[in-house]
């Protein structure tokens, strides 16, 4: 309520003349304006005081709405963090599947390949111990047929009696012996020529399960390629570098030298054999 109101309510419309109140009515009208100042000053009071709570409240309220306004922008940002961790947990995930099973594969494809290697070395080795027994055969009907036919010649000599017989006989034994011992020379040397395959062999297969190996360890494409590369070579070298193996018997009866084996091992379509 404003102050002239509460002044027009309680002032009298009309006032004595000065000079005629009595010096009661004085007193009176200094009380009543008193009275009115003292309700004047409480209404301001009130005014004020309802002024000043509303504006705590607008205040209040305010800070009630930033203050949601704040949660629900942290609610919101702690969303998008999540999800982003989401995500992120799930690729990682899905990069350690595929690296696991790429491993997998690796593995099993090595597992597969030295297989096939060891398959591979069993028939080139059970088809070498067959031609040295062919080999050794060969070599052991050409001495029945020299033996053979020594004998006869012998016979012959004795019973022609010829003088001459002594000195056929004596040059057909060295010439036996001569072929004999080429023969085993020889063969000496092709028992050192498949050791030494063997050795190399079996360095070529102790390099290539380790390349393997680190293949299947490979973090990056270049190092793949350059251990493929590497596999490559040492393949190349393997099936490159086989010697050819000289044929048994010696002298004029000897059969002639096959010409270089270059087949891969452990091919079944290899003619050397």
């Amino acid at each position: 309520m404003r102050k002239g109101s509460i002044l027009g309510q309680n002032l009298p419309r009309t006032l004595p003349p000065p000079g005629d109140s009595p010096p009661m009515a004085d007193e009176k009208e200094s009380s009543v304006l008193f009275s009115l100042k003292e309700l004047m000053n409480i209404e301001e009071d009130r005014i004020a005081e309802e002024e000043a709570t509303k504006a705590a409240d607008v205040q209040a309220a305010a800070d009630a709405q930033a203050a949601d306004a704040a949660a629900a922008k942290a609610a919101e940002e702690a969303r998008v963090a999540d999800e982003e961790q989401r995500r992120t947990d799930e690729e990682t995930r899905k990069r350690e599947e595929s690296a696991r099973l790429e491993a997998i594969k690796a593995g099993e494809l090595a597992k597969a390949e030295a297989e096939a290697a060891a398959h591979a070395n069993l028939q080139t080795m059970a088809s070498q111990q067959a031609h040295e027994q062919q080999l050794a055969s060969i070599g052991e009907d050409k001495k029945k047929k020299n033996l053979q036919v020594m004998i006869g010649l012998v016979g012959f000599l004795l019973i022609s009696g010829a003088i001459g017989g002594g000195v056929i006989i004596k040059r057909q034994l060295d010439d036996k012996a001569a072929a004999t011992a080429a023969a085993a020379a020889e063969h000496a040397a092709f028992q050192e020529e498949k050791r030494k395959f063997e050795e190399e062999k079996a360095m070529a297969l102790a390099t290539e399960k380790k390349l393997k190996r680190a293949l299947a360890s490979a973090k990056d494409d270049a190092t793949r390629a350059q251990i493929k590369a590497e596999l490559a070579k040492n393949r190349r070298r393997t099936s490159g570098g086989r010697r050819a193996r000289p044929a048994s018997g010696g002298g004029k009866n000897s059969a002639p030298s096959k010409p270089a084996c270059n087949c891969p091992p452990g091919d079944p379509l290899c003619s050397c054999f």
